[in-house]
């Protein structure tokens, strides 16, 4: 991967769900995806092939959703916007980190994230408990 890349890995694809419970049971359940973090309103499963990569089951918005992960949501909304991109909102706190929604010159919406608090920690159940320290 060029040091110079924007974006370090897809972090999560988001998927809008009206029951997360129902969710869960066809996504974990029946199709094998096992959970690696739940919080009240969305639930991350792990993709096997993807390291650190999930698909993210919500019920707080109503559009699927890609996130792209950054070294610094700072600096890269500095980049995006030099490059000719639009920040249609943020940065903004998010329990990992930073998060910004941006918009490339030919209408596409991605959402970058960073780190900077940490990944999530759970318990044995999957419950979101804490961050890691970052770095």
């Amino acid at each position: 991967m060029p040091d110079d890349a924007l974006f370090r890995k897809i972090d999560s694809y988001q998927l809008p769900v009206a029951n997360l419970d129902a969710a869960i049971a066809f996504y974990a359940d029946r199709l094998g995806h096992e959970i690696v973090w739940r919080s009240e309103k969305s639930v991350g499963l792990s993709i096997p092939d993807q390291k650190g990569a999930e698909i993210v089951l919500q019920t707080e918005r109503p559009a699927q959703e890609t996130d792209l992960l950054v070294e610094s949501v700072d600096t890269a909304i500095e980049r995006w916007v030099t490059a000719g991109g639009k920040v249609l909102s943020g940065p903004f706190a998010i329990q990992i980190g930073k998060c910004a929604v941006v918009a490339d010159p030919f209408g596409n919406v991605l959402v970058m994230l960073d780190m900077s608090q940490g990944r999530l920690v759970t318990d044995d159940d999957g419950r979101i408990v804490g961050n890691e320290p970052a770095g």
